[in-house]
């Protein structure tokens, strides 16, 4: 990293306002942490369950059981993320969803699809079941591991 690239990262943390910025760029590592703000603080916030308000903009809402009640039943199988991008419930905004809640699923079959730099990757079920609820709305961003379907083995 050259010293005009340093200078440009200060410019631009004086400029944003921003109290620590680290970059790395291979064997290079620059931390640049602005006089007069408090040391960082970590805060690790535990995940929410769905909540009342976004279970009643599903047609039709599933459950409203929370989150931790499906995990502990060992019918129920969480459909997660393999990938981090933004999930789509159809091929495209005007075709309908690839599964809804209460449909019947077997391997293999497509249930939603991850966009992931402007690659679509499709998600399909693993196991057989029934569809008990959807966890994420179109267009969200996910991450790895999030779940975004709750299926109830048969």
């Amino acid at each position: 990293m050259t010293v005009a690239e340093i200078r440009e990262l200060i410019q631009l943390a004086c400029d944003t306002g921003i109290a620590e910025l680290e970059v790395q760029r291979g064997e290079d590592r620059v931390r640049i942490r602005r006089a007069g703000f408090p040391a960082q603080q970590e805060f690790i916030v535990p995940p929410q369950p769905v909540s009342a308000a976004l279970a009643a903009t599903e047609a039709p809402a599933a459950t409203e059981a929370p989150k931790e009640t499906k995990q502990a039943d060992p019918n129920l199988v969480l459909v997660k993320a393999p990938i981090v991008g933004t999930f789509y419930e159809s091929p495209s905004p005007d075709a309908p969803p690839f599964v809804r809640v209460g449909d019947r699923v077997q391997p293999g079959k497509v249930l939603c699809i991850i966009e992931s730099m402007k690659l679509m990757n499709e998600i399909e079920a693993e196991t057989a079941g029934v569809i008990e609820s959807k966890l994420v709305m179109n267009g969200q961003p996910v991450e790895y591991g999030e779940a975004l379907f709750a299926v109830r083995a048969v």
